[in-house]
């Protein structure tokens, strides 16, 4: 897997062969059909894996932290995985899958990361069923947007890309205010 990793970040999707995921392997298309099936059997896994990164990366959140510390941990750290190979690889696939490939994990990672934002979030606003609120859902996707842009204009900037430090900085601002006004009420 992370040679599918490697070979998406150097070479793009479309240049992503089976030959070339062997030879960066250093195995046969054989041993990886055996493991992952096809082509798409390993992309689904790399898929997988990434998300797997993600909430590695994220982690626990400090109790006692107050909320501007922890939109800050939590943008910092969703950058280390936005701005990384793997969120590349996985952006990657994600557009180029073809359209009858059954996504059955999207319900577990939207779950997960609705887990994830009520971690470090938890003023935020929940509805009657135990789900988040739809403003609450907004602001999520508003962060995943954000993150998402960024990087892709990053990988459309080639390397060495510049920091993005003003461009996060904004997105903590906009989360804490947003995060403050849902928790008072307005």
């Amino acid at each position: 897997m992370a040679a599918v990793v490697e070979t998406i970040s150097d070479v793009g999707f479309s240049r992503t062969t089976a030959a070339e995921i062997s030879r960066r392997a250093g195995v046969t298309w054989g041993a990886v059909q055996h493991h992952f099936g096809d082509k798409d059997g390993i992309l689904m896994a790399v898929l997988e894996e990434s998300f797997e990164h993600f909430v590695e990366i994220l982690g626990d959140v400090p109790e006692g932290e107050d909320l501007e510390k922890r939109v800050a941990l939590f943008v910092d750290r969703s950058w280390l995985h936005f701005s990384s190979p793997h969120y590349r690889s996985t952006f990657e696939i994600l557009l180029n899958l073809p359209d009858d490939i059954d996504l059955r994990w999207r319900k577990e990672i939207l779950s997960e990361w609705r887990r994830i934002w009520g971690r470090y979030f938890h003023e935020s606003a929940m509805g009657a069923n135990g789900a988040p609120s739809r403003r609450t859902t907004e602001l999520m996707l508003y962060a995943v947007s954000v993150l998402t842009g960024l990087a892709t204009t990053q990988m459309l900037e080639g390397k060495p890309s510049r920091s993005r430090g003003r461009e996060l900085g904004f997105l903590k601002d906009t989360l804490t205010s947003e995060l403050l006004r849902g928790s008072s009420g307005r």
